[in-house]
């Protein structure tokens, strides 16, 4: 960038401090090129079947930048692409451990709901007093309905383990 845009930029940045709200909008407007340029370099580093796209990780970061408020409070332009670069960076991070999870079982086979609330009636269970009978578990013991909602409605199993049984003999 060259002397003038970066000059501008700066007092643009000032404005979101002070709470201008055209400000941030603008700031979004003004770096978004310079963020496209640096997701390109950075997605040039990783394999050539990657399912993100520049602008797929620009945009991402983006609204985690907003969420942040990181437009309304950085303090100068190396704030405001130190934490662009960051952002970006655990898109990327979060990218790829939805893939590791997958591979690991995380692509289980989806169920429609009403599939699942047939699988209760005809276990012959009342979903909404299970749902009530949970609620008033967790006014007792939170951790305990946690596990009760994760094995009933999550499918998921606690493992047995032999030495917890030899222990109840």
């Amino acid at each position: 960038m060259k002397d003038e845009p970066q000059q501008g930029l700066t007092r643009i940045m000032g404005r979101a401090r002070d709470g201008d709200e055209g400000a941030r909008g603008e700031l979004v407007t003004l770096v978004y090129d310079e963020l496209r340029r640096v997701a390109a370099r950075m997605m040039r580093r990783e394999r050539v079947d990657h399912t993100l796209s520049p602008t797929a990780v620009v945009h991402e970061a983006v609204i985690r930048l907003l969420g942040e408020e990181v437009f309304d409070k950085a303090a100068d332009r190396g704030y405001l692409f130190a934490s662009a670069a960051r952002a970006m960076r655990e898109v990327l991070i979060d990218h790829a451990r939805g893939r590791a999870a997958d591979r690991r079982g995380g692509g289980r086979r989806r169920v429609a709901l009403d599939a699942v609330v047939d699988y209760f009636e005809g276990q012959g269970l009342d979903v909404v007093a299970v749902h009530e009978a949970l609620d008033r578990l967790a006014a007792l013991d939170e951790r305990q309905a946690q596990i009760m909602t994760l094995r009933y409605f999550g499918g998921m199993t606690v493992p047995r383990s032999p030495l917890r049984l030899a222990s109840r003999w």
